[in-house]
């Protein structure tokens, strides 16, 4: 398995998505994912509040909007934060952070649709699950969610 980033390169993506200097083209799937995994591997408490801010902030540095069809999604967020949180915990002692972005995009996160899996598209992308969290519709999530406070 080829990581497509190295250790450095994760670790360079989480600093620039959290200081805004991410080029909007490079904020692609694997990118919220590894960054993701990063921000879990380095500084997990509070994620599931710090996270929304984090990307919506991200979102209007880089030109971009956070309304009821664009940019942040509460629903999505959460839902990856916390199978990335599972996905990180089950990881050998030891691994780099570019062979566990490797690991993570090769799992079933790494497919765009893998939210499509628990929620009807029409739920999943209601303005309810874009501003909140709103419970899958079709299966239970494997990894158990917290909400934010």
């Amino acid at each position: 398995m080829t990581a497509p980033y190295s250790d450095a390169e994760v670790a360079d993506l989480a600093r620039r998505l959290l200081d805004h200097s991410l080029p909007k083209a490079q904020w692609t799937h694997a990118a919220h994912l590894t960054a993701t995994m990063r921000l879990v591997r380095t500084r997990d408490d509070d994620l599931e509040r710090d996270m929304p801010r984090i990307i919506q902030t991200y979102n209007e540095a880089v030109g971009g909007v956070n309304d009821d069809h664009n940019g942040y999604h509460e629903t999505i967020t959460q839902a990856y934060l916390a199978a990335i949180r599972a996905f990180v915990a089950a990881l050998p002692a030891g691994i780099g952070d570019g062979e566990a972005s490797a690991r993570l995009l090769a799992t079933p996160m790494g497919d765009k649709a893998w939210p499509l899996g628990f929620w009807s598209r029409e739920r999943l992308f209601s303005v309810a699950a874009r501003r909140g969290w709103v419970e899958p519709d079709l299966k239970p999530l494997e990894a158990p969610v917290s909400l934010p406070a």
